[in-house]
């Protein structure tokens, strides 16, 4: 300040103050102001310019695993899209050509669902196919517009869809790749159906829930029964009257009239049992319970090993009551039959259970004798005897009342268990034998496999598994027991709308047609051309010509859409978005979804990948738990626990939503509701208030003719970018693990303890009244600018509109954006780590001297610090640390008056400083009223006003 200013009276030394000031408001205003930030993101083409500025940098690539094209954004999107914008943004950053290209999946039967709701269930292919692209569309428009109001930063003019036609072609090429690799084939087999569906289900969409189902003990007679009694060592059943009956136990009724086998463990014993209603055959454990279950007195006849029953022949339970059921079910030994619970012995309905169908294929059963009565949509068969045209589910009562009428009913209960449902429609799903094309995870033959496979797909994948990285890391070993553990992926679907299987299948042999490879050239041609619609319209006459199109059907399932989705880093990574710029062949660097895709996508892109490549798509999986109320419940819109982001946005700001999201451990369930994000603005605020004190104390700051050398920065300055430095070494730390809560903690621990807390409580007397020029007060803006520029780099990846808002403020003129520079380098002193020590300990006894003064304005003797002088008596180490302070003592202790005195234990007296209150420092001082010109002002303050100014030593 000069010297030539006139005389201040008091009503004026607030004006000869460095008041701080900046244009960045207190209040964000942020539902108001964060639509123009997106608004000037799109017009001045931010993306772009964040890959330009990047160019030849190395990648990073986060592949993204694409929503699903159907309804608005909910909070568990918000999640997911939050999470990978504050990792794409925290490695472009650190420096990383980091794209993000968003994604879609477009097929499926959600969509298909959508158009029959909308337009009724007799649409022709054609149209169904017309309408669901032009729906998933219309999705995409309405989501995409509700990610970017997350702030998500993205080449959203660029985004993939798997309906886009090359996509769609490029998905054909992945499983041609599958196939010549020798992993496809076809075959009846049982497997997952949905009767809403009216489709087959991938293991992934299977969930259980309860269901209520009737048990029952059905009789089966012997239809010999010597060769019964032979089995059992016996010459001849003790009463030759009495029939004999082997009894099964079962919880699917609706299974009895498919019954073709009857199942026996080889080593359990059986015992044969004398009872008022016959002979019957239990397990020897069961007997008892059997018994009582059943109402029955009995006696045990003889007991044998069941690998001595092996073939015997029984009657179906219905053999009496109608000719279409007068067939016998032989004995089949199988070790899954167990003395756990039931009888003992497992009914085998090969159509509708895996265990079954493998049991009688070993047995010798042809494909073409499995009975398969129930129809796609959950109906029995017209032509099925007695239970004809009706609903499995309400046939169950019917079928109970014809084995009670045919007296072969033993017993029945209700009970609720555990069952698979479908996880679209939350209904019950069966196992069903069908017709589908499968990929191996074993050892086994391939169609058209142009190599056989070194080692199986399951032992692939799993060593896969070995060479990822999980973070969490509990997610490997959840991946490792799906791989290990799932059957063989069928994934054919029975639907209209996703990409097409080209195949064609001999009418008399259902054998493929020998060009099979070089027709699918064709189709993949034709798809490329004009989508999946395309080839639906392409007749077998127009690829085989009219001569084999009379022998050959073409066929019409398509692909799961987990195949969809699953083959991605196939073509997207490597094909049709070469604005990723990744070589041919090489992993995405990060692949992040919710926990339930261990079972979803992360599982079919690895199955196709380890199928290709022989290794996982990716070098690291990230996974996120769900969105929950308070109560921990699931948000859901039937619950109506949820919170919208478009409803929050509105309310307090995306800038909330990407704060709570940061803020929370997505490693488990991720808690929200209205008192979660009113903690989360009080914490958002605590922050602003922290940027704008920073933005408004280096508003006059030029670092080109102001900035201060590292060497002559005041002490406690330089500390202060010794501890700055340090905490970037932890955030960057943590950002290169994607660890999200833990910047934000520290980072609001930093500006509340750290600079509010201290730094900047000491700070303020030395910005606003030394000379405005002087060597303090440029020392300390020197400190500030830099830590300005590192923390609104800690902050961009979650509070992304905060950062941008304040870096033109900041750095007029530097940059259009925040995300075009990286991480600040922080000067520091060769002492660094010594003065962090030093100034902790500092700190640690001007905390203790806070308590006493705390406790003397508490009784009511002062009111504000800066009334107090204090004595500190220190031990000899802390003596000779607070001694180096010198003069500086009491500005650390933002007290008038502040010495310290050797002791041998630390302790702080308070008293009252003595003279009066200078009208513009407020330190109490008895030079105060000592020059009559200025009578309100210490010297200090007159130095400074008037003088050649104060000199700072430390602080």
């Amino acid at each position: 300040m000069s010297n030539e200013k006139s005389p201040a009276t008091a009503n004026d030394y607030r004006s000869k103050l460095n008041l701080p000031d900046t244009p960045f408001p207190m209040r964000g205003d942020l539902p108001k102001r964060e639509p123009a930030w997106i608004a000037k993101w799109e017009e001045q083409g931010l993306y772009q310019k964040l890959r330009a500025a990047r160019k030849g940098q190395p990648l990073f690539v986060l592949h993204d695993g694409p929503p699903y094209a159907n309804g608005q954004i909910h909070m568990g999107h918000a999640v997911n899209k939050i999470l990978k914008d504050m990792i794409v943004k925290s490695r472009q950053l650190d420096g990383f050509d980091a794209a993000y290209i968003p994604g879609w999946d477009c097929h499926g039967l959600p969509i298909e669902n959508a158009i029959e709701k909308l337009h009724g269930r007799n649409l022709s292919r054609d149209d169904m196919q017309a309408k669901a692209r032009a729906f998933a569309q219309e999705q995409i428009d309405q989501q995409m517009a509700g990610f970017k109001r997350l702030g998500v930063l993205g080449d959203w003019d660029n985004p993939y869809k798997t309906m886009n036609f090359a996509n769609e072609a490029g998905e054909l090429r992945v499983l041609k790749k599958v196939m010549e690799k020798g992993f496809l084939y076809r075959g009846l087999k049982p497997v997952y159906w949905c009767f809403d569906c009216q489709s087959s289900l991938a293991e992934f969409e299977i969930e259980y829930a309860d269901k209520k189902s009737d048990t029952l003990d059905v009789a089966f007679k012997a239809n010999d029964p010597q060769a019964l009694a032979s089995a059992f060592g016996l010459p001849t059943l003790p009463d030759a009257a009495k029939d004999a009956f082997v009894v099964i136990w079962t919880t699917t009724a609706w299974t009895i009239p498919a019954n073709q086998a009857l199942n026996l463990n080889p080593e359990i014993d059986y015992a044969l049992v004398d009872t008022a209603k016959g002979y019957l055959l239990l397990a020897l454990p069961l007997v008892e319970k059997c018994l009582e279950r059943f109402a029955l007195e009995g006696s045990i006849v003889a007991t044998v090993a069941g690998k001595q029953l092996a073939n015997l022949q029984f009657q179906h339970p219905l053999y009496e009551v109608d000719a279409g059921y007068r067939r016998l079910a032989p004995v089949i030994l199988a070790d899954y039959a167990t003395a756990d619970d039931g009888t003992g012995i497992v009914h085998s309905a090969p159509a509708y259970g895996v265990d079954d169908f493998n049991s009688c294929m070993g047995y010798g059963f042809k494909h073409t004798e499995i009975l398969t009565p129930v129809q796609s949509n959950g109906v029995y068969a017209a032509d099925l005897p007695l239970f004809g045209g009706q609903y499995i589910w309400k046939a169950v009562p019917v079928i109970l009342d014809a084995l009670k009428l045919a007296g072969r009913l033993m017993a029945t209960q209700t009970i609720s268990h555990s069952y698979p449902h479908c996880w679209r429609h939350k209904t019950p799903v069966i196992y069903r034998a069908t017709a589908q094309w499968f990929v191996r995870m074993d050892e086994g033959e391939g169609l058209f496999a142009k190599e056989k496979p070194a080692i199986s797909l399951r032992a692939t994948a799993l060593a896969a598994i070995e060479q990822t990285n999980f973070y969490p890391a509990n997610g490997k070993a959840r991946l490792h027991d799906m791989i290990a553990n799932r059957p063989d992926w069928g994934i054919s679907r029975q639907r209209n709308w996703g990409v097409p299987l080209p195949f064609f299948l001999h009418k008399e042999t259902e054998q493929l047609h020998p060009r099979t490879l070089e027709l699918f050239d064709k189709a993949i041609a034709i798809v490329e051309e004009g989508g999946v619609e395309a080839w639906s319209r392409t007749t077998p006459e127009d690829i085989l010509g009219a001569e084999e199109a009379a022998q050959y059907n073409k066929v019409n399932d398509i692909l799961d859409v987990w195949f969809d989705s699953g083959s991605t880093f196939s073509h997207v990574l490597h094909g049709t978005h070469a604005a990723y710029g990744h070589p041919h062949g090489q992993e995405a660097d990060l692949y992040l979804e919710g926990h339930d895709q261990h079972r979803g996508w992360f599982h079919s892109s690895l199955l196709l990948s380890s199928a290709l490549n022989g290794r996982a798509p990716y070098k690291g999986l990230l996974t996120h738990g769900f969105t929950v109320d308070s109560q921990g419940r699931k948000m859901s819109k039937s619950l109506g626990n949820g919170i919208e982001p478009d409803a929050v946005s509105k309310k307090l700001g995306a800038e909330i939503i990407r704060l709570w999201i940061a803020s929370s451990d997505y490693s488990g369930d991720i808690a929200g509701d209205d008192k979660v994000l009113a903690r989360v603005v009080d914490s958002y605020r605590r922050i602003r208030n922290t940027l704008r004190f920073l933005l408004a104390n280096t508003s006059d700051f030029n670092p080109a003719t102001d900035a201060v050398p590292l060497e002559q920065l005041l002490e406690i300055d330089q500390y202060a970018l010794a501890r700055a430095a340090a905490l970037q070494e932890d955030i960057l730390a943590h950002y290169k693990v994607y660890e999200f809560h833990p910047v934000v903690a520290k980072l609001q621990v930093y500006c509340s303890e750290d600079l509010g807390a201290f730094y900047l409580d000491a700070l303020k007397d030395r910005l606003y009244v030394t000379q405005e020029n002087s060597l303090a007060r440029r020392s300390a803006q020197t400190a500030l600018w830099h830590i300005t520029h590192a923390m609104l780099r800690w902050m961009a990846p979650f509070l992304s509109f905060t950062a941008e808002e304040a870096w033109p403020i900041f750095a007029p003129g530097q940059s259009e954006s925040i995300f075009i520079e990286t991480f600040y380098h922080i000067p520091t002193t060769a002492n660094a780590d010594g003065l962090c020590e030093k100034w902790e300990r500092i700190r640690a006894i001007r905390d203790v001297a806070n308590k006493e003064i705390e406790a003397v304005r508490t009784e009511g003797h002062l009111g504000s610090s800066l009334q107090a002088a204090i004595t500190i008596t220190a031990t000899p180490t802390d003596y000779e640390l607070l001694t180096s302070l010198g003069e500086d003592l009491k500005y650390v202790f933002i007290t008038s008056q502040a010495q310290v005195v050797p002791g041998q234990a630390l302790s702080v007296a308070v008293a009252l400083a003595p003279g009066k209150k200078c009208a513009m420092t407020w330190h109490y001082s008895e030079t105060v009223g000592q020059d009559t010109e200025h009578p309100e002002l210490s010297a200090r303050a007159i130095s400074n006003l008037y003088g050649s100014g104060e000199v700072r030593h430390i602080a």
